[in-house]
């Protein structure tokens, strides 16, 4: 089982990436202060509820690119593009343009 608590620390991390910015699964652990522990990011942005505010979609992997499959991945790309974040023709971000520096 999870720590419900240290989803809570995930959620504070990504609540602060600014738009127009993104970070890593790997990153935002770091910051959270869960070192190596990239995939419970994942697990915490999949237990968000549809219609959080939480900005879940500026988070990517470690290559820049979006790990999720279908609409969602859409989704994602969709409101990154919004925020004027660009993908390359392999469907990657610049991470060393975009990369959220905190």
């Amino acid at each position: 089982m999870r720590d419900p608590g240290s989803f809570e620390l995930i959620y504070a991390v990504v609540a602060r990436i600014p738009a127009g910015r993104v970070a890593t699964y790997g990153q935002v652990a770091a910051l959270a202060g869960l070192p190596r522990q990239a995939r419970q990011v994942g697990y915490a942005l999949n237990r968000l509820d549809d219609g959080s505010a939480l900005p879940w979609h500026r988070v990517l992997n470690a290559r820049g690119e979006i790990s999720l499959p279908g609409e969602a991945a859409q989704r994602q790309r969709r409101l990154l593009a919004a925020e004027q974040v660009d993908f390359d023709a392999a469907g990657r971000v610049a991470l060393a343009r975009f990369r959220w520096e905190p």
